[in-house]
């Protein structure tokens, strides 16, 4: 093995590391912007969602992305990594474990939006399909050799196979869930505060950190410095701007800038630059990032005003900013792009991609969560939710403070 394939194996190492690291942001972020009493159930969700998918991943979900392919709608060979030859300069062990770590990160994007209200045994379940069919699914539709790759369409690093893809599962799950008890009553909208949000914060910075692995790493080579570079560099000004952005426009409509949704304003930057992350120039990533911001923070009035409760805006993060920026590489895309005289031509792959993403990922979600719903249900009782997920759904508390016999007892009362 030359030394060129052994930095580009590092690269991907390193890679998956970071995207492995960004689990510890989305615990933060969903912790810290939920109620205490419901920590250690988010906590138990990610955990699950790590261990399952590489497993899952293995076992099926790999070979349904990358096998061969069948009319260009999923693949049917390297179960168990076995009988498959992608072909790759890197060894097949190191892309999987890159592409595994990518799988598992569309499933948390369901927990944040489903918190405070599922029961634990439902999501374990969708999370299974999700993980060996739904996700796989459009992993081969656009990386492995599928009929939206066919079509021209451009997904760099997953705006829309990872985060849309979850973002809609997301908003599936939370409107069969109905919303969080005092959500919504007398039509009007009751904030439900996260106990923590300088947690969250520090779970952001570490989700901002890791995705520089997420978006480089999708370059599977560190041999082109000058495209790593490029890639690092709109990773790091699409998010800045998406920051701003949302910071200056909730400043504008509620007179002061508002911290969870600023905070959330430096992941929809990150989830709109992704698809094309090797495809904007540097200023291009600004712009999108910025509109993403804004659209951000009328996508999740939008969403209150249909009474879609999600606790942590995944919706509107990673579901509407996920189709915005795959949208946005038919506009803003150097080479192809409309605004770069390109024509629009790839634009419109780009919509129907999102399309054909949402209408798949919406359909099985609904299926899916339907089915469990019959056979289990999905959500926890009214009084398990007032005493929280973290009692009633594993038998203690994340905090010594909740360990009152007025706690203890609340869900007998």
């Amino acid at each position: 093995m030359d030394l060129a394939i052994s930095v580009d194996t590092v690269l991907v190492f390193i890679s998956t590391a970071l995207v492995l690291l960004m689990h510890a942001g989305f615990v933060m972020v969903e912790v810290g912007f939920n109620r205490e009493k419901n920590a250690l159930n988010i906590t138990m969700k990610n955990f699950l969602i790590i261990s399952l998918g590489p497993i899952l991943f293995y076992l099926v979900g790999f070979a349904i992305t990358f096998g061969e392919d069948v009319s260009g709608l999923f693949g049917t060979s390297g179960f168990l990594l076995k009988n498959i030859d992608l072909g790759l300069a890197i060894p097949l062990t190191a892309f999987f474990s890159f592409q595994a770590v990518f799988a598992a990160t569309s499933a948390t994007i369901v927990s944040g939006a489903v918190a405070e209200r599922i029961k634990f045994s439902a999501f374990a379940i969708f999370s299974v399909v999700l993980l060996s069919i739904i996700y796989p699914v459009v992993g081969h539709w656009v990386w492995g050799g599928g009929w939206l790759a066919n079509l021209g369409f451009v997904d760099f690093a997953g705006s829309t196979v990872v985060h849309s893809l979850g973002g809609w599962a997301a908003l599936v799950g939370a409107f069969l869930l109905g919303p969080r008890i005092g959500k919504y009553e007398n039509n009007k909208v009751t904030a439900i505060p996260g106990h923590n949000n300088p947690l969250g914060a520090l779970g952001v910075l570490v989700l901002w950190f890791g995705w520089f692995g997420f978006n480089t790493g999708s370059a599977l080579s560190a041999s082109d410095v000058q495209v790593v570079s490029d890639i690092f560099t709109v990773t790091l000004l699409g998010s800045s701007a998406g920051v701003l952005s949302t910071m200056l426009v909730t400043a504008l409509k509620y007179k002061k800038p508002d911290v969870s949704m600023s905070l959330n304003g430096a992941l929809v930057g990150l989830v709109s630059i992704t698809a094309g992350a090797a495809a904007f120039s540097p200023l291009g990533a600004i712009i999108v990032g910025a509109i993403s911001g804004v659209v951000l923070v009328y996508s999740v009035e939008l969403l209150d005003r249909i009474k879609i409760d999600d606790p942590v805006g995944a919706i509107a993060v990673h579901g509407i900013g996920g189709a915005l920026g795959t949208i946005a590489v038919g506009l803003f895309a150097v080479d192809g792009g409309l605004f770069y005289g390109g024509g629009a031509s790839l634009l419109i792959v780009q919509i129907v991609g999102v399309l054909a993403v949402a209408g798949w990922t919406i359909v099985a979600s609904y299926i899916t969560f339907k089915v469990i719903g019959i056979l289990s249900g999905i959500r926890v009782s009214e009084e398990e939710e007032k005493v929280g997920l973290d009692i009633s759904e594993h038998g203690s508390y994340a905090y010594s403070n909740l360990f009152h016999k007025d706690n203890l007892h609340a869900i007998h009362d």
